[in-house]
């Protein structure tokens, strides 16, 4: 009962002991109170029960009860640290039992020589003890051995073995009422999946099993442990680092195992290291180091030393002394068979390059290159590294860039079983040393277009393949609606009180926690099309009179690539130190220009634009001729303000995150009809006015909220006006409107479309997707998923316009309906309504609140009625509008992650079917931006694309600081 129900088996334990029982009794009671504490409480308190427990079975005269004890003795003191006697306990154990008594001690010192990491000891041990076990028909301990020895068969690298005896310890656990045991063995399969490269799986088993946990209240160290490691593989080490920091400090709390401490410690290093705390990853490691040595656990002792030589090494500790200890390190895991033993070979061969040892590097590296053909896709990942600097080191630029293709594809294989766009992101961070490898031996032996190949490579990859849908999960969608009723009414509660109230804000982060936990179980679809880029094909695109830019990052100086006219180009510019510091000095200053006043700051912010320009753009700025500029920045530069640097300001402009993801967007066919959408949300200090003005432009009366003065070119009250953004970027609260009151469902039609039926589609609670059976728009074809990615076939004229814009689809595809146009406020503006209307719009447009959330980029929201329309939303539409325009504070800001990967909403937007998307990044006065948006579809109603209309509204707006530094705050994505 202890471990299927173990605070009942605990009380009643208690309740033994208070009946004054003989011996025997009273040696089960004790043992009992001894498990208890030893797994789930004070491993000093547990030691005193079982030492007890020993007694009374001796004086019980029971060798077969004094044996049982004995064995529960040895784990409780192996897990103090206390090795040589718990090993002498399990001796005087196996002596005092006899046959099925015996196995069971045989089958815990089975586990004690795992925990040791003695896994061959393990293996014999547990082997002789399955057939007595089965023998006796020991259903419960059967099951605990077979799950035992498919844990060690896991340690050794041997997957399939162990899911085999997984799978035969399931069957037998369906028999029991062992829920303990149940949820170890959920857990179990959980690490089963991760070794075999399953991440989703792995996330969902282990979150199954915590669930499982948690109802029966036992702690759960070791599922974070195996939690922290899939965090890991997964690119979540600042998360890995956290849990295990937390869970450490819970344990010590309770005076919980050494061993345990131990191992987070480990886990902790690890994932310090992955999340560039060097310094962090050496004290943990440190640490562990002399627990494990102290413990008597050779093996994990080890690995924890390969952690703190990784640490050392990125200090910049590189000595000769360093790469003899990667070296040993490496045959020690060798002879254990730990899957680890590439990773030690790889650091040796790294660090013996960096010190110009190449004869010793080329014999590591030829070790840990042996990875590259069997195993997990991160074991062959290794391999394939070490390849690479092997053929480096031998002057093969050819051997490199081959290396660095089969490596990335395996990843490309592996990133693709995540459905998650988050995780697929993160994922690319473990492919930056190949994309790094590839990108310097193309510069050194292919000239530019080999660079823009490889740059190409692995930027912005989440966006190469359609997304994953999220799945018709009730529990999702019932935590995303709670979500936003718990955030709508801690915003209200701090709007009103101007205090936060904490227990809203915990239960906000529990559905946080809840539905991004969610997300990452799903799995990858197909990987895609399979396409590669062609810069032919680009240059074709382009023609003779636009230029895209691609800036390159090699060894932290920024190269510039220009494309144009048939030919690639490459420029040296600045270092990219130096351009991210002086980005933040100009969004600083846009942040002050803001607010007006600020005049004397215009100045600075236009010196500051001009630094930029040398630093990003260096000499190719003289060669972008007179056209249309693409540009297509690394993410750590995806803040910077294009529109501010002098050769840029003038133009039309857009920006991309690849230029593969441009190509995309401009073969993405617009849908028919030309339905467009217009939201506004609450709270905006100019009242959304333009929303309200481009109703009446294309003859819809605006409903809702009531009319907003305020017209085009006149915006009265500027010195009083807001900032068209929500309350912080790193505070973790999702910024939602007033607390709704009633249901979910909407009062009524907000708009009447001149010309239709006079009323707006009927109300409705369910998220667009269709396949699990909501209804869509009126007049919406059905098969919008297959459309979201249609591309134009035929190869089209190549010449552009001056948008870069096919110029026989201009004036069909981007004709606007005004009887097709639908305007949402007041408490239409709902998030259910606003994702109905969007999902297959030709265009839309929002005005409302935007929040960043750097702590959690997929949660960065837009204000509407009943709280806040967040990423995850988003994902959720079949296919999003052909063009958005959000004119919002913050929307074009990005979490930079992995290699070189965005998150953020217009990130999400582009491979839903989104073409081009006007976004902000930086906070912007709520009144200065209605004339700009006026401005701006003017020019879109004239035919011209975003790009262009930006353009031109940003000429139009009148010559104050606090208007231009709106304009320059705003840019053009993609290529609609």
């Amino acid at each position: 009962m202890v471990f299927a129900a173990p605070n009942e088996a605990l009380t009643r334990a208690e309740g033994v002991l208070a009946a004054d029982p003989p011996p025997l009794h009273a040696s089960v009671a004790h043992q009992v109170i001894g498990i208890w504490q030893r797994d789930f409480g004070d491993t000093r308190l547990a030691l005193a029960h079982l030492r007890r427990a020993r007694d009374l079975a001796s004086r019980a005269d029971s060798p077969e009860r004094e044996a049982d004890v004995l064995a529960t003795l040895g784990v409780a003191l192996v897990h103090s640290g206390r090795t040589r006697e718990g090993l002498a306990a399990f001796e005087r154990g196996v002596a005092r039992g006899t046959g099925h008594t015996r196995a069971r001690v045989l089958f815990r010192r089975a586990y004690v020589w795992w925990v040791l990491g003695r896994h061959k000891e393990a293996l014999e041990d547990v082997r002789r003890a399955i057939p007595v076990l089965r023998q006796a028909d020991d259903v419960i301990w059967t099951a605990r051995a077979l799950t035992l020895r498919a844990t060690v068969h896991l340690a050794l690298g041997s997957v399939e073995r162990a899911d085999a005896d997984f799978t035969a310890a399931e069957r037998l656990w369906d028999t029991t009422g062992q829920e303990h045991d149940k949820a170890d063995a959920v857990e179990s399969r959980g690490l089963a999946a991760f070794r075999s490269g399953d991440v989703p799986a792995a996330l969902r088993l282990l979150d199954e099993a915590e669930e499982r946990y948690a109802k029966l209240g036992t702690p759960t160290f070791m599922l974070t442990i195996r939690r922290c490691e899939v965090l890991m593989a997964a690119g979540l080490a600042p998360e890995a680092l956290a849990e295990a920091d937390a869970a450490t400090a819970a344990l010590d709390g309770i005076g919980g195992q050494s061993t345990r401490r131990a191992e987070l410690l480990l886990v902790a290093a690890r994932a310090a290291r992955l999340a560039g705390e060097p310094r962090t990853s050496l004290a943990r490691a440190a640490l562990a180091v002399r627990l494990f040595a102290g413990q008597r656990r050779t093996w994990y002792e080890t690995h924890a030393r390969l952690v703190l030589i990784e640490a050392r090494a990125a200090t910049g500790r590189g000595s000769g002394r360093l790469v003899a200890d990667a070296a040993a390190v490496a045959e020690r895991l060798a002879a254990f068979g730990a899957p680890a033993a590439p990773e030690a070979s790889l650091l040796a061969g790294r660090i013996a390059l960096g010190l110009g040892w190449t004869a010793d590097a080329e014999r590591h590296l030829a070790v840990a290159a042996r990875s590259r053909h069997g195993g997990p896709p991160l074991a062959r990942m290794t391999g394939w590294a070490a390849q690479a600097l092997r053929a480096r080191a031998a002057g093969s630029a050819r051997g490199v860039l081959e290396a660095c293709r089969r490596g990335l594809d395996v990843l490309d294989d592996h990133r693709m079983t995540l459905g998650a766009s988050e995780l697929r992101a993160r994922a690319t961070a473990q492919g930056a040393e190949l994309a790094a490898l590839a990108q310097e031996a193309s510069l050194v032996s292919g000239g530019p277009r080999r660079l823009l190949v490889w740059s190409e490579r692995w930027r912005a990859t989440v966006l190469t393949a359609p997304p994953t849908r999220p799945p018709a999960d009730p529990a999702l969608l019932s935590g995303m609606t709670a979500f936003r009723e718990i955030a709508a009414r801690a915003e209200a509660a701090r709007t009103d009180g101007g205090r936060p109230v904490p227990a809203l804000e915990r239960e906000q982060r529990r559905l946080e926690r809840e539905i991004r936990s969610r997300t990452l179980h799903m799995r990858g679809g197909a990987p895609g099309d399979g396409d590669r880029f062609d810069v032919g094909r680009l240059l074709r695109r382009l023609g003779d009179g636009v230029r895209l830019v691609e800036l390159a990052v090699l060894d932290g100086r920024v190269h510039v690539l220009l494309c144009g006219q048939g030919r690639v180009r490459r420029f040296e510019a600045g270092l990219l130190a130096e351009a991210e510091r002086e980005a933040e000095h100009v969004q600083a200053g846009l942040r002050r220009l803001a607010h007006p006043g600020a005049e004397a700051r215009l100045p600075l912010v236009e010196a500051a634009g001009a630094r930029l320009q040398e630093l990003l753009l260096g000499p190719a700025a003289a060669h972008l001729g007179s056209g249309p500029v693409v540009v297509v920045p690394p993410g750590r530069l995806h803040r910077v303000p294009w529109a501010l640097l002098p050769t840029l300001r003038e133009r039309v402009l857009s920006v991309s995150p690849s230029a593969s993801s441009w190509l995309r967007a401009r073969d993405t066919a617009p849908p028919p009809g030309g339905r467009q959408v217009l939201v506004r949300g609450p709270g905006l200090a100019s009242g959304g006015a333009e929303v309200t003005e481009l109703a009446g432009r294309y003859g819809v009366q605006a409903g809702g909220a009531g009319g907003v003065p305020g017209a085009a070119g006149a915006v009265p009250g500027l010195a009083g006006a807001g900032r068209r953004c929500g309350e912080s970027e790193t505070d973790g609260r999702a910024v939602a409107g007033p607390q709704p009151t009633g249901t979910d469902r909407e009062a009524g039609p907000a708009t009447r479309a001149v010309g239709g039926s006079g009323e707006a589609p009927g109300p409705s609670d369910a998220v667009p997707g269709g396949s699990d059976g909501t209804r869509r728009p009126a007049g919406e074809r059905p098969g919008a998923t297959a459309d979201a990615h249609r591309r134009v076939e035929a190869e089209p004229d190549p010449r552009p316009d001056v948008a870069g814009v096919h110029p026989a689809r201009a004036a069909a595809s981007f004709a606007r309906d005004v009887s097709r146009t639908t305007v949402l406020e007041g408490d239409a503006a709902r998030v259910p309504r606003v994702l109905r209307e969007l999902d297959g719009a030709a265009s839309a447009h929002i005005a409302a609140h935007g929040t960043f959330r750097a702590d959690s980029p997929l949660f960065s929201s837009l204000r509407m009625a009943d709280g806040p329309l967040i990423v995850h939303d988003f994902e959720r539409l079949d296919r999003s509008p052909y063009r958005i325009i959000l004119s919002c504070c913050d929307t074009a800001r990005f979490a930079s992650v992995g290699a070189d990967e965005l998150l953020g909403l217009v990130t999400a937007l582009l491979p839903l079917g989104t073409a081009g998307v006007v976004a902000c990044s930086a906070p912007v006065n709520d009144e200065a931006v209605v004339p700009l948006m006026l401005a701006l579809h003017k020019g879109l109603d004239a035919g011209l694309s975003l790009a262009e209309a930006l353009r031109d509204a940003r000429a139009a707006l009148p010559d104050d600081a606090v208007h231009r530094a709106t304009g320059w705050a705003f840019s053009a994505f993609g290529a609609a």
